[in-house]
């Protein structure tokens, strides 16, 4: 099997050599940093906390940033990095437990809070410095944290507070080394990307030198070089990702590329025709179809668990796939659509601390069990910048711009027990929800919609007659990360419209509730 840097070369630790490390704490967001990071088109690494100080000075990055965690600094084992990495001279910016950290390696001290810091705060500037240049003397931030700085080292100065933490931006006096106690990183810090600017080309000194097209050319090198005269087999979900990565192996090596679909009897409305129509007719690629919906219901027959739905979702089509594949001959090499935040939500981001939050079925295993190896061409990326790949390789719009659907398909978005007929009313919630949402104009307005079947029902009273029936929830968010995502503000008149619709179309539901939970606290998917 080849290393990580032969499969994925782009992301070896020598690339990062005059830009900038992201040490990872365990931190949810630190992909996040890293795409932030990114988005100034500065080329950044996300590395293990523990990366030797030696390592780092042959690197000799522009900066360095530590990530946030879930640890506390005075825990027993505990994350910590090198100490001599303060010794470098290197720019460094640390971010919650990365400030933390750094507060107390040079002299700081660090306590748990009464009552945990968490949403939205305002901080006020103390002095002019040149992190927080150009911000307002207040503004608005994120605040997620159980600890905080209670005290600097004199050697440190507050730049900024909060009503709560004195210290909510600090710098020392003689070194290059910066602290905030919220996060940049995420939608929630209006001036957050400022910031990060200004850590980049005010105190790093970073040039502008990473850009998407170069990253598309790259990979389409490295993939053609690594494949030779193979043949790859895409798996299909008519998602964006997996459509994304057939079109960029397809413009790397042609007709050695073969397309995969499973139908497990778990995708929306119409959605294989849609699959057959686009990569039969536009793609032009050799498409096979598996049917295997009976033997996914069966698997998922009495789980309630989501976990356990991932798991066996998973398996079988492991197993779908392997047959199909038998009859694609000189396959050798399997592609994933696999993008950072699948990477990072299954903890496997790097070989480091992250925690686990949910399994994604196209993360690991499955080259194993195939005996393929491995070609992830976007691992490295998120979603709005496989949007864009998508358009840079001449993907049409109704393809790149189409709202994410999970891996495990309408299994996730049906609470409880997955049945034929419970899958019938979601599929035909969902339908018509899109449907409205689409007719009313907010389709290309929100990142995400959809429908979920809760596990309940409820009473009410149709056409006179008491009813015992299901609930449907309806969730939209915006997001351009989704690694943090807002609730959509949809008009009231939409949302009674949807509700109308699902209701009065929709045999089997009696009951419509719209979600307004914010990621973080709440994941964007239910389960």
């Amino acid at each position: 099997m080849p290393t990580e840097a032969e499969t994925n070369p782009v992301t070896t630790l020598d690339a990062a050599q005059g830009s900038v490390l992201v040490f990872d704490f365990g931190s949810q967001y630190a992909q996040l940093i890293a795409r932030r990071v990114r988005e100034q088109e500065v080329y950044c690494q996300i590395v293990r906390h523990d990366l030797p100080a030696s390592r780092v000075k042959e690197l000799n990055p522009k900066g360095i940033i530590f990530s946030g965690g879930p640890s506390s600094v005075y825990a027993k084992g505990a994350p910590k990095c090198d100490p001599d990495v303060m010794e470098l001279g290197i720019p460094i910016l640390g971010i919650c437990y990365g400030m933390q950290l750094a507060c107390e390696q040079l002299g700081g001290k660090v306590q748990n809070t009464s009552t945990r810091e968490y949403g939205r705060a305002f901080c006020e500037q103390l002095i002019e410095n040149d992190l927080l240049v150009d911000l307002p003397d207040k503004f608005e931030v994120w605040m997620s944290h159980g600890d905080y700085v209670e005290e600097v080292s004199s050697d440190f100065v507050s730049l900024a507070r909060t009503s709560s933490s004195p210290f909510a931006a600090v710098k020392h006096v003689s070194r290059p080394v910066y602290g905030l106690q919220f996060h940049p990183e995420v939608t929630h810090t209006p001036q957050g990307k400022q910031i990060l600017a200004n850590f980049l080309f005010q105190v790093c000194k970073c040039e502008k030198n990473w850009k998407l097209d170069d990253f598309a050319q790259e990979m389409i090198e490295q993939i053609r070089k690594r494949v030779g005269k193979k043949r790859v087999i895409c798996g299909l979900s008519g998602g964006v990702d997996s459509s994304v990565t057939a079109a960029l192996i397809q413009k790397a090596i042609g007709d050695q590329l073969s397309c995969i679909l499973v139908d497990n009897g778990l995708l929306r409305k119409g959605e294989k025709e849609s699959v057959t129509r686009e990569f039969s007719q536009h793609f032009k690629t050799d498409l096979h179809v598996n049917e295997a919906e009976d033997s996914f219901l069966a698997d998922l027959a009495g789980t309630v668990d989501p976990q356990t739905k991932r798991i066996r979702i998973g398996h079988r089509f492991i197993e779908c796939f392997r047959e199909e594949a038998k009859e694609i001959e000189d396959a050798h090499f399997l592609a994933q659509g696999t993008l950072y935040p699948d990477v990072i939500e299954s903890g496997a981001a790097i070989d480091g601390p992250a925690e686990t939050i949910k399994s994604h079925h196209n993360v690991g295993g499955l080259p194993a069990e195939l005996g393929l190896e491995l070609i992830e061409p976007l691992r490295d990326l998120f979603k709005d910048e496989v949007r864009r790949l998508g358009t840079e390789l001449g993907l049409p719009a109704e393809i790149v711009w189409r709202h994410p659907f999970p891996g495990p398909g309408l299994a996730v978005r049906c609470l409880g027990e997955v049945t034929r007929d419970r899958l019938v009313i979601l599929r035909e919630a969902d339908h018509l929800l899109i449907d409205e949402i689409k007719k009313a104009g907010y389709y290309d307005k929100t990142a995400q919609c959809f429908a979920v079947l809760l596990p309940v029902q409820s009473v009410g009273v149709m056409g006179d007659a008491r009813t015992y029936e299901n609930c449907i929830a309806i969730r939209a968010v915006n997001t351009d990360d989704f690694m943090t995502a807002d609730w959509s503000r949809l008009p009231y008149d939409l949302l009674a419209q949807i509700s109308t619709r699902i209701i009065n179309e929709v045999k089997g539901v009696n009951r419509v509730v719209y979600d307004i939970s914010s990621k973080p606290p709440a994941t964007i998917e239910w389960e």
